[in-house]
């Protein structure tokens, strides 16, 4: 059974950084892992992918070179490291896994979504 579940979300102020990370258990498969976020009134959008090997990632431009996606594959656990965050950052922020090895910024392409968490950046 697919479980995804994200945590790390909060309360940040503009310039601050958050850490959230996705224990994501997809038995017997090579899944590609990416990150997405949702604001009120928009729709849910990619922001980063991570290959099953760790070795390839992906960048929506506006958290390029501020958000860093990583895979600890013993721990079954991909992080998404968030620097330099904007109020723009705003949004609920869902995990999301399909099976596959390579990098995937296509949100439909995405099978199995965790719940989401909340992180809320104030200027």
């Amino acid at each position: 059974q697919v479980h995804l579940a994200e945590s790390g979300g909060g309360l940040v102020q503009a310039g601050d950084s958050l850490r959230l990370s996705c224990a994501a258990s997809v038995p017997g498969r090579t899944f590609t892992t990416g990150w997405f976020r949702q604001a009120p009134g928009k729709e849910r959008e990619f922001v980063a992918t991570i290959s099953w090997s760790g070795g390839n990632t992906y960048y929506a431009d506006s958290v390029k070179g501020r958000f860093t996606i990583s895979r600890d594959s013993a721990k079954n656990t991909v992080g998404l490291q968030m620097d330099s965050l904007k109020p723009q950052d705003t949004a609920v922020y869902y995990c999301a896994a399909r099976p596959g090895s390579g990098v995937v910024t296509y949100r439909d392409a995405y099978q199995y979504w965790g719940q989401g968490t909340q992180v809320t950046v104030s200027s």
